[in-house]
């Protein structure tokens, strides 16, 4: 395997990702790449895999590690510019579960790479943040002065994690900025957990011919954005000066229930689908949809991909692994 730690090209820099064996590090790991960067990957293998990144493994250092290890992440940010900072325990039930253990990796864990990565001289971390900060605050859309109202123990982690970002930019001066991803989704999501996220859910439950699960009565709503316009807001706000401190929305603006969810996909296959309806789940909020006014007004841009197009992707690589 190949790594770049000793010679980089001369317009080449080196970016980290931590989880970049996960979903969205993987696509953010192949985007980089792709563009010519050096690029070093940390993972524990946890919930990453190498597979995500195959096409690629051969043009990126992988360290296999954790960011609970402090020592590990010294050396994993020597000679970063950028650290994309995607690794977490997603799922909301298993923090509820396992508090502890995801406390230290979702909040200990992102205070390590704050730490490491000044102490290495990096000129950013951004950090992948996420909607559940609001909880089930009842204006909609959300926007980044709504007060935050967490409703699970993953959803701390993360409005902790941003705030030390903002001390960390604000007392030490190291470029920060948070993303608050709302429901990503796209090739490679992972459909087998049973936490894995409604899309993958749905669009393997739906190829199968079989009846995917809806956690409530389906008229909940969530703004989901496509995976490679989740990659694209990260490598525009990691050369936008503006997005420097920043805690930011990255979502459509839009939202659908999963009733219509349903809908969309029974379009794409050109056949009905039967939900089957089930008791909510603890930690799940009602209504989400991002007010994006800050992400266009800092980086320029918004997310471009229509749900329609983003789900026709989707289906069609997950049929390609069936």
């Amino acid at each position: 395997m190949r790594t770049h730690s000793c010679l980089l090209g001369k317009d080449q820099s080196m970016q980290l990702v931590t989880g970049g064996g996960g979903f969205v590090g993987s696509h953010l790991v192949r985007a980089l790449v792709h563009r010519g960067d050096a690029v070093r990957v940390l993972d524990n293998g946890l919930t990453g895999s190498r597979e995500r990144i195959a096409d690629v493994l051969a043009d990126v250092e992988w360290i296999e590690g954790d960011i609970r290890d402090a020592a590990t992440l010294r050396r994993a940010c020597r000679g970063v510019d950028v650290v994309f900072h995607q690794a977490a325990m997603p799922s909301v039930p298993r923090t509820i579960a396992e508090p502890e253990m995801t406390h230290a990796i979702n909040l200990t864990g992102t205070l390590n790479v704050l730490v490491a990565a000044r102490a290495s001289g990096v000129r950013q971390v951004m950090f992948a943040s996420s909607c559940a900060v609001y909880g089930n605050h009842p204006v909609s859309p959300k926007a980044e002065s709504l007060p935050p109202q967490p409703l699970s123990p993953y959803a701390v982690h993360k409005l902790a994690a941003e705030a030390y970002c903002q001390v960390w930019h604000t007392i030490y001066g190291l470029e920060t900025v948070a993303l608050r991803y709302f429901n990503v989704f796209g090739p490679s999501q992972d459909p087998r957990s049973d936490y894995a996220a409604v899309i993958p859910r749905f669009v393997t439950a739906a190829l199968a011919g079989t009846s995917p699960t809806i956690y409530g009565d389906g008229e909940q709503s969530r703004d989901f954005i496509y995976v490679g316009d989740v990659v694209e807001a990260n490598l525009r706000a990691a050369v936008a000066p503006a997005a420097a401190g920043k805690v930011m929305n990255v979502g459509t603006g839009a939202s659908v229930t999963l009733n219509q969810l349903i809908g969309e996909l029974e379009l794409i296959l050109g056949r009905q689908i039967e939900p089957v309806y089930a008791e909510p789940r603890a930690g799940d909020v009602r209504e989400s949809q991002a007010d994006i006014s800050l992400l266009r007004a800092t980086l320029g841009w918004a997310p471009g991909t229509s749900l329609h197009d983003g789900l026709r992707h989707t289906v069609r690589a997950f049929a390609e692994r069936v």
